[in-house]
């Protein structure tokens, strides 16, 4: 302690040594050494803050591996969102409704929305009926036939009505469905009964019952799986769709326009003259008419804005997200908050970790913001919604391979970064009294002891933790600081 001690403040005796306070220090008070030479409380700082996972780990809702994610938060409901996915024992429909609580997740009961093989799900609530909402999926029990069945939600439970054939063909490649109006939603689709074109159809629907119109083809050539469909939020009766054509091998977007249970489109514009492996579609519902399209390459995971002027699009430049193949991935804009979208994924490039980049719009550019790992295990099957009663709150479902799992994690843009000021070399020992801000008082440090304690477990060994309290955790960024000998007394580590 004697070279030590040479570098002290003096008035130092046997480890008690006098310093300045900055701020305000109770008696028995872990501290730090400052720069300056004073002497500061160990303690947290909160800031405003993007974390993503906010969950401690992933909430499992399916012990079997499911697959198929797709999910939604009740529009008129805070923290209560859906899940529905492919049942990884039996293959079957399989639904079940989360429940958001602070910075954790709760689960009900799974319930059934088809007893058969389901394949290529996809859920949308009506935000004008919002205790309803669509399924619509590939029924591999019934041919692989395009089918829709309507869910009810109260509290966290679900019940279905009688499901409806909207495709009396293959239709076991994507299937995307989304509400256009109230009690009106469209879908699009592969139609594997009329040589793979790209087709929309409208289902009306009257209490938990659906009836069809007629399909209409947006794409009279054979496309690829990736298709995505998603309404206007700004806009009455008009939805864009997204996807891949597999004869010119260019991704394609068309505006949709409902009427009754007709559709009509405006022209196809290319957004990516190559071919894509994913796509997905969101709008931003706080700028008009503009909405983002995520697709993947063979080597890369890109993102672009698009324009919708009547029915027309344009677009802005493409922004890479990841300079590697993904799998799965999902894109969701904040419903709150303009400008800004998420993209999870499947990181091909990173062990297949579960990983979710924040972008951020400007015009018609994108910025690709921070990519967070959410689930260090393989991660598939990706489905992201936002809470439109909760700004700033999303979830990700997806496949776990740590199980495996249907598992799903919290995320906040506008979550509470805590930090402490505590490193593995700062901390100095513990206040032997009171101490004013600016006033001068003794500090027990290391060799000492420190009699300003309470409730200790003689012969127990104690951590500093991050928020400055003494206890026996000793999990990071905690700092070892000595060993219990009486309930009050703390024999401080030397040197």
């Amino acid at each position: 302690m004697s070279n030590l001690s040479e570098l002290l403040p003096s008035g130092g005796g046997q480890n008690e040594v006098e310093f300045v306070a900055s701020g305000t220090l109770p008696n028995g008070q872990a501290v730090i050494l400052n720069s300056n030479g004073t002497v500061t409380a160990v303690a947290e700082t909160s800031v405003a803050g993007i974390v993503i996972p906010e969950t401690a780990s992933p909430v499992n809702f399916s012990a079997s591996g499911s697959s198929y994610m797709t999910s939604q938060f009740s529009p008129s409901t805070a923290n209560v969102f859906v899940v529905a996915y492919r049942d990884g024992a039996n293959g079957y429909g399989n639904s079940i409704v989360g429940t958001v609580s602070g910075t954790s997740i709760s689960f009900g009961t799974p319930s059934l929305f088809h007893s058969g093989l389901s394949f290529i799900i996809s859920i949308a609530f009506d935000d004008s009926n919002p205790s309803k909402f669509v399924i619509a999926y590939s029924d591999q029990a019934n041919s692989s036939y395009g089918t829709a069945v309507i869910g009810t939600i109260s509290g966290t439970s679900l019940s279905y009505g009688t499901a409806v054939v909207f495709n009396s063909g293959a239709t076991n490649q994507d299937i995307q469905a989304d509400y256009i109006s109230s009690n009106k939603f469209a879908v699009a689709y592969q139609d594997g009964g009329n040589s793979n074109y790209g087709t929309a159809i409208v289902g009306t629907v009257s209490g938990t019952s659906i009836s069809f119109g007629s399909e209409y083809v947006f794409s009279a050539v054979n496309i690829t799986t990736r298709i995505s469909l998603k309404k206007d939020p700004n806009a009455t009766d008009i939805f864009v769709v997204a996807y891949a054509d597999n004869v010119s091998n260019v991704a394609k977007a068309v505006v949709g326009t409902v009427s009754g249970n007709s559709i009509s489109y405006g022209s196809a514009t290319t957004y990516e003259s190559s071919f894509v492996n994913w796509c997905g579609v969101s709008f931003d519902p706080s700028t008009a008419n503009k909405f983002a399209i995520m697709f993947g390459t063979g080597s890369t995971l890109e993102a672009i804005i698009g324009t919708r002027s009547g029915t027309s699009i344009s677009f802005g430049s493409a922004a890479t997200v990841q300079n590697n193949y993904v799998t799965n991935p999902a894109v969701a804009y904040d419903l709150n908050t303009a400008n800004r979208f998420v993209i999870a994924y499947r990181n091909n490039g990173n062990s297949n970790y579960g990983t979710a980049t924040v972008c951020t719009v400007s015009g018609s550019t994108i910025t690709v913001g921070t990519s967070y790992v959410y689930n260090s295990y393989l991660s598939n099957y990706t489905a992201i919604c936002f809470d439109s009663n909760n700004s700033g709150k999303f979830t990700v479902s997806f496949y776990n391979g740590n199980g495996p799992a249907g598992s799903t994690i919290l995320g906040n843009l506008e979550g509470s970064i805590v930090s402490t000021n505590l490193t593995s070399t700062n901390l100095l020992g513990i206040s032997a009294e009171a101490i004013t801000s600016g006033a001068t008082g003794v500090i027990n440090t290391w060799g000492g002891l420190n009699e300003g304690q309470s409730s200790l477990t003689p012969a127990s060994i104690y951590y500093v933790q991050g928020n400055g309290t003494i206890s026996t955790v000793s999990t990071s960024p905690a700092q070892k600081i000595g060993q219990a000998i009486s309930a009050t007394t703390l024999n401080i580590l030397d040197l």
